[in-house]
């Protein structure tokens, strides 16, 4: 694979840097901040109207098939400019999900809505008690006794854009018989139904999250993703795509540019700036090497997931390795600038607080290493 941008990747990577330009005012860095959500409406839209939703998906799956090396740049140039872009990756992995394995109806309107920016969706995976171990969900999904639908109660934990999202993609069990796995059923649920509610929760990182609750909340049987008890198919779908699609790979892009800055700023205690000091060289530079690689791992799982193929093992592989190379690079940067960086910049000390979310968020590091051996190295399985 050569890995070379081409001429019309740098022309898409132009105009996506003038429209984060144009949206990315103080007023909108204001209002995330305080609020904790990670989406903006304005930016959406502009997204959306331009077809780079659409463009996510290859076109056998209903999308307009923008290249792989384009979606990469576009997450890229998002993740660099800490864009608040969650809804456009919770829409392009719900569109993603329904091309896979959706109903037409639910292309013809849930992904329509989607993908055109008239709606987004947030995620209800994670529940109280069972963290990153989704297949232990307790939330139940049971036939209606009056009609086709389901009768859904129960509790959601870090659902993210709730307070906005007018589809929540819902695992729920619909057998208690069947083995964990195999008792899942995945639903899309309307927000706006009877029975939800929607509890604000804020993270250590100061991003909001939210608790979800589900009180025999109707779900019609044309909502149901996938087959009866086939949610961890779903699933795996989901995780192809999240891990290493979704963004995720150039944070730690954005704070080695960002140390790199200020190091070429900022004054140790001798006088010298720290750039000029050969130990804080060194700790970037070993950054720099962690960046490149997970870059190239993310363009790999950009191409594959372009090819139309279900990149699980080439996803896990790179959430892994980036998001343990973002803790080991805000490690090195703490340790390396120690109390002059801390004191002229907060956004350092920041990264190195949240590090240790980005390895539980999207499967935890020792449920990645296990995925890879057991698919990957066909080793048994650990558990």
């Amino acid at each position: 694979m050569d890995f070379t941008e081409d001429p019309a990747t740098g022309e898409f990577r132009e105009e996506v840097r003038r429209v984060l330009a144009e949206h990315l005012t103080a007023e909108l860095r204001e209002h995330v901040g305080r609020t904790g959500t990670n989406h903006d409406w304005g930016l959406h839209r502009a997204v959306a109207e331009r077809g780079w939703l659409a463009g996510a998906l290859p076109v056998p799956l209903g999308g307009t098939g923008r290249s792989p090396e384009q979606l990469a740049a576009l997450f890229r140039e998002l993740e660099l400019a800490s864009a608040p872009y969650d809804g456009i990756s919770n829409a392009m992995l719900v569109s993603y999900i329904l091309g896979h394995t959706g109903t037409a109806t639910q292309k013809e309107t849930v992904m329509a809505d989607l993908l055109t920016g008239r709606a987004i969706a947030c995620l209800g995976y994670s529940e109280p008690g069972s963290g990153s171990d989704v297949a232990a969900a307790a939330t139940r999904a049971i036939r209606a006794t009056d009609g086709d639908g389901w009768v859904v109660n129960g509790q959601k934990m870090f659902t993210s854009l709730a307070e906005e999202a007018r589809w929540a993609l819902l695992l729920a069990r619909t057998d208690t018989e069947a083995a964990k796995h195999r008792g899942l059923t995945f639903f899309l649920v309307d927000m706006t139904s009877p029975g939800v509610e929607v509890q604000e929760l804020r993270t250590l990182s100061g991003k909001r999250t939210n608790i979800t609750y589900y009180d025999d909340v109707r779900v019609p049987d044309a909502y149901r993703v996938g087959e009866v008890n086939g949610g961890w198919d779903v699933m795996l779908v989901a995780l192809s795509f999240e891990r290493g699609v979704a963004g995720g790979i150039s944070d730690i892009a954005a704070l080695h540019d960002l140390a790199v800055a200020k190091a070429r700023t900022v004054r140790s205690i001798s006088g010298e700036y720290l750039i000029d000091r050969p130990e804080v060289r060194e700790r970037l530079a070993r950054v720099a090497v962690d960046m490149e690689v997970a870059e190239l791992l993310g363009a790999r799982v950009a191409w594959a997931a372009g090819t139309d193929r279900l990149p699980a093992q080439e996803g896990a592989e790179c959430k892994l390795f980036a998001t343990e190379a973002y803790g080991r690079a805000a490690d090195a940067i703490v340790d390396a600038f120690g109390s002059e960086g801390l004191r002229h910049d907060r956004e350092i000390e920041h990264a190195y607080r949240v590090a240790p979310i980005f390895t539980t968020a999207g499967g935890t590091s020792e449920v990645l290493r296990n995925l890879i051996a057991e698919r990957g190295l066909k080793l048994p399985r650990a558990r």
